[in-house]
């Protein structure tokens, strides 16, 4: 298709969209009409239509000159990756399952092994097309108010239908050392790796870490490389997690290295027992991905499956933990010592991050490191479970260590406190400009009274 009938088509799905929003009945939720979410928060039901966004799922133009490239905003980063790795190029910032969109990276943040030199995905992003409350596309950029609030506001501002991103170069290949630290020692050597890009003498491209347990943590280091050799394959057989432990030193292609996380979806998979030797075999590879055990742990929570089997057997009901939080690095050891105490889940995932900019709905200090840690699973509460107990001690502490929450997943906070730390008012002011008929739905209504 010649480019201008990409842009064509590019602009007849814009209209059909703005169609759809008018076509969705005042006093109704606004939604994407959508198959694929990585959130974990449930919602209302709703019979309202939805958002049409089916022409918006692809990319329109890779420039390797200027290292850009313009993005529809239902575009996977699967299909972003396809685009731009035939040209040495990828986004500064590639969150770790296929399925995420750059839209929904950008609205609702994302992170990954680059984020401790590149920040959050909306950081590289130049510019951005997004259909406001108004039911208007409005072009923004860096410094403007509906830019800087769009980050972490989950389509309460809008949905963005076109991003002008910037792209890296990067060569073939990874290479990989998984090197254990002493727990004691971990929050130093991550600052030190922050503060020089390097380990041991050797550049560090990629940084991130894995804790099995207390006394067992692992950072993977990750250096690209151009020279050719023997390369792992974690879509088979062997299990990428796994290898942390297995080998000190790895190589894979860059491609594969961008999705090292998903065929397993982490660790998880593990659950639906995609992990056995023997059921591995005759588990489709087409079936090892993370939107697959996705739409397995919807349909589980829709029949409650686990919950009635657990009551049969008399074992106490379970609450589910998933969540992903920033601690600063200073207070990285605290909170994993509390957490073992309260929660004990592992493995967990440990991902450093430095906010290049100041962004007003998800107050990180620019320049300062933090650490991501994400854990996703069930824990045994007993009768309690339906209250969250573990997930409402999780943002007490976090907020105590002077971290902040990520809102996929479910979030308990009262009014006031949700307004203090993700900039409530600010965001209202934004949304009563540009959604002044408050057609979309507030953040703290999607994220806590899930609507």
């Amino acid at each position: 298709m010649t480019t201008s009938g990409v842009w064509e088509k590019h602009e007849q799905a814009v209209a059909r969209l703005r169609a759809s929003y008018a076509a969705i009945p005042p006093g109704a939720p606004v939604r994407l009409a959508k198959q694929t979410s990585n959130l974990f928060r449930p919602r209302a039901a709703t019979t309202a239509p939805g958002l049409d966004v089916s022409g918006l799922t692809g990319v329109l133009e890779v420039d390797p000159v200027a290292r850009t490239a313009q993005v529809q905003g239902m575009c996977t980063y699967e299909d972003l990756v396809d685009a731009t790795l035939p040209h040495g190029l990828m986004p500064y910032v590639v969150p770790q399952l296929r399925t995420i969109t750059l839209g929904g990276a950008v609205t609702g943040l994302g992170i990954e092994s680059t984020s401790f030199r590149n920040g959050l995905p909306h950081e590289s992003v130049l510019e951005m097309d997004v259909l406001t409350g108004a039911g208007e596309v409005v072009t923004t950029r860096p410094g403007e108010r509906l830019f800087d609030a769009f980050p972490n506001s989950y389509g309460s501002l809008g949905y963005a239908t076109r991003l002008v991103i910037s792209l890296e170069q990067v060569p073939s290949y990874v290479a990989l050392r998984h090197v254990r630290v002493d727990p004691e020692l971990l929050a130093g050597t991550i600052e030190g790796i922050v503060a020089t890009g390097e380990l041991d003498g050797v550049r560090v491209d990629g940084l991130d870490g894995t804790a099995f347990a207390p006394d067992e943590v692992y950072l993977t280091v990750a250096t690209w490389r151009d020279e050719p050799g023997p390369t792992s394959d974690y879509t088979g057989q062997d299990i990428y997690y796994r290898s942390i432990r297995q080998r000190p030193t790895d190589l894979l292609t860059t491609y594969d290295y961008l999705w090292r996380w998903d065929t397993d979806w982490f660790w998880c998979s593990g659950a639906f027992g995609a992990q056995h030797p023997l059921a591995r075999r005759v588990w489709p590879r087409r079936w090892r991905r993370s939107d697959v055990y996705h739409r397995m742990v919807a349909l589980e929570r829709r029949h409650g499956v686990v919950d009635r089997l657990d009551r049969r057997a008399g074992r106490p009901q379970r609450e589910r933990v998933i969540q992903d939080v920033e601690v600063p690095v200073e207070r990285l050891t605290e909170f994993l010592a509390w957490f073992d105490e309260a929660v004990g889940m592992r493995p967990v995932w440990l991902c450093p991050l430095v906010a290049q900019h100041d962004w007003p709905t998800y107050p990180l200090e620019r320049g300062a490191t933090y650490v991501n840690v994400g854990f996703w699973g069930t824990v045994p509460v007993g009768d309690d479970a339906p209250e969250a107990p573990l997930n409402r001690a999780i943002e007490a502490t976090v907020h105590e260590l002077g971290g902040h929450k990520s809102l996929y997943s479910e979030a308990f906070y009262d009014r006031e406190t949700f307004d203090r730390l993700y900039a409530g008012e600010h965001l209202a002011a934004v949304k009563s400009t540009y959604d002044p008929d408050d057609r979309l739905t507030s953040l703290y209504d999607k994220v806590v009274r899930r609507r």
